[in-house]
């Protein structure tokens, strides 16, 4: 397990405070330690995304062609140059990225954006 960060915090007390301002943007609550993400995976349109506190959306898509009688499995990697800043427990999960507002920068995911995610992985209690 890793102990809890956020990306752009320079210690321990950085990181506190702005768990709590990026929940607040959210309209979340944050987490207690203990119960705090560091990712998430989840499918959206076809597409298996990871969703990694520090680090790029990135996603996998498989698909399946049939090609002279026999089948024909490929897989695409898929990335964002939208990086994860925090990943907020709930029903759904809220994923706060580096997308507009926050820094200005383009992407294709909304900021906040939720995810009913099927696999999850929290920080160490620490």
């Amino acid at each position: 397990m890793t102990a809890f960060f956020l990306p752009r915090a320079a210690d321990d007390e950085q990181a506190e405070r702005l768990y709590e301002a990026l929940a607040d943007f959210a309209g979340c609550e944050p987490a207690p330690p203990g119960q705090r993400v560091r990712s998430i995976r989840f499918v959206q349109d076809g597409v298996r995304w990871t969703a990694e506190v520090g680090e790029e959306l990135r996603g996998e898509r498989t698909t399946h062609q049939l090609r002279r009688g026999e089948l024909i499995e490929r897989t695409e990697v898929l990335t964002s140059a939208t990086r994860v800043l925090a990943v907020y427990p709930g029903t759904p999960h809220v994923v706060v990225t580096d997308a507009q507002p926050i820094t200005g920068a383009a992407s294709e995911w909304a900021n906040p954006f939720t995810a009913r995610p099927d696999a999850v992985v929290r920080f160490d209690a620490g």
